[in-house]
């Protein structure tokens, strides 16, 4: 088992319903540390850049409007196998399909409105930390 760091956010529905404590249990509750977190209101051109790699996807305008629409979380989950462990935690991006326990099958209300974004890789985890994150935000 190798401890590594994730990158975490709590979605503008999560907020706005004042589910983030809730949601962050259910992470400690399962093994991961926060030891970076904002919050925050992400710009128009944040939300462009960070979901730039869907630029392309007819939901991009849709999904950046989306993020700006209200205060976001942003934070830096370390344990082991973080990456893994928090999409786990988070469940299947549809709701429906989520797995019982799992903050999407709990607290999302759609599959645009799903409560949490994951990293997807250790890669994509390291990219992300750093768009919202200075090293010494990272306080283990």
């Amino acid at each position: 088992m190798t401890t590594q760091q994730t990158f975490s956010i709590l979605k503008p529905d999560a907020t706005r319903r004042n589910l983030t404590g809730a949601i962050n249990q259910k992470f400690e509750e399962n093994g991961l540390r926060i030891v970076a977190q904002k919050r925050i209101h992400m710009t128009r051109e944040q939300a462009e850049g960070f979901y730039a790699v869907h630029k392309e996807r007819p939901f991009f305008g849709e999904l950046v409007d989306f993020m700006i629409s209200e205060p976001v979380v942003v934070q830096v989950l370390e344990g082991e196998n973080a990456v893994l462990k928090n999409r786990e935690i988070m469940g299947a991006t549809n709701p429906e399909e989520a797995d019982a326990g799992t903050i999407r099958k709990e607290f999302a209300l759609s599959i645009g409105e799903n409560s949490v974004h994951g990293s997807d890789s250790d890669e994509n985890a390291e990219i992300e930390i750093a768009y919202f994150f200075k090293p010494e935000e990272l306080v283990g």
